[in-house]
């Protein structure tokens, strides 16, 4: 754990709060203080920004009136009622177990989508008998094309495509744009280096790409692509470049 830089949050989030106002009238200023100067808007976006990044690591909780305490007792001058070794050692024991309960639920998680996407294939391997090849990728021939040459490994090609989750969810498509792209097979995911190597120009498939074929264990967040998630690709080979 990096040196309680998680302490950060507590300065801006009882920053205002550092006054000898009743319970009430801090009520009342929370609900009709107007940030008017400019340090009143660092310290509102200095708590915002780190209490948010303190959820992302599971602390969704807080009782802010110890923070409140604790903060004050600083400030003032007063005598510590933990002090800063022992709060030191505290932070880090409760950070570790909660990344810990973190790690074990991400690893359920990741678990359960890989039996969920394993189960997927072997229930279309049963009801629509799509081709599959020895690395487990698998696809169906839509539209044949009249090509003559596959592309290689190393080739540059020009596709228009849609990707999709298991349940149809769509995360990208170049018809959707309306723009076809253009890549080396060489730079993708190995799904698609296999897959489109058996392809023709003209030809039209639907591939089922499984996670150590696509974005294995990381997935990609941003595009809503969990760990090991198989995926669904519609594409079409519009040239060999």
């Amino acid at each position: 754990m990096k040196k309680i830089s998680l302490l950060v949050f507590v300065t801006a989030l009882i920053l205002s709060s550092c006054n000898n106002k009743t319970e009430e009238e801090e009520k009342n200023d929370s609900n009709t203080k107007i940030l008017e100067t400019e340090l009143d808007s660092v310290s509102y976006s200095l708590g915002n920004y780190n209490a948010i990044q303190l959820q992302k690591q599971g602390l969704d909780k807080i009782n802010s009136s110890a923070v409140e305490m604790g903060l004050n007792h600083v400030f003032n001058k007063d005598s510590l009622l933990i002090t800063e070794e022992e709060s030191q050692k505290i932070l880090e024991r409760y950070f570790g177990r909660l990344r810990e309960e973190m790690e074990v639920e991400q690893q359920r998680i990741q678990d359960s989508i890989s039996d969920a996407s394993k189960k997927w294939i072997e229930e279309r391997n049963v009801n629509e008998d799509p081709i599959t090849t020895a690395s487990g990728l698998q696809y169906e021939v839509h539209i044949k094309g009249k090509g003559e040459i596959h592309p290689t490994s190393t080739s540059t090609v020009k596709v228009h495509y849609t990707g999709m989750l298991t349940d149809g969810t769509i995360f990208d498509s170049s018809v959707e744009r309306g723009q076809p792209i253009e890549f080396p097979l060489n730079g993708v995911i190995p799904g698609w280096t296999e897959g489109v190597q058996l392809m023709v120009v003209g030809d039209k498939f639907k591939f089922t790409i499984p996670g150590n074929l696509a974005y294995g264990e990381n997935g990609m967040p941003q595009a809503g692509i969990g760990p090991n998630a198989t995926l669904i690709f519609e594409v079409e080979l519009l040239d060999i470049l």
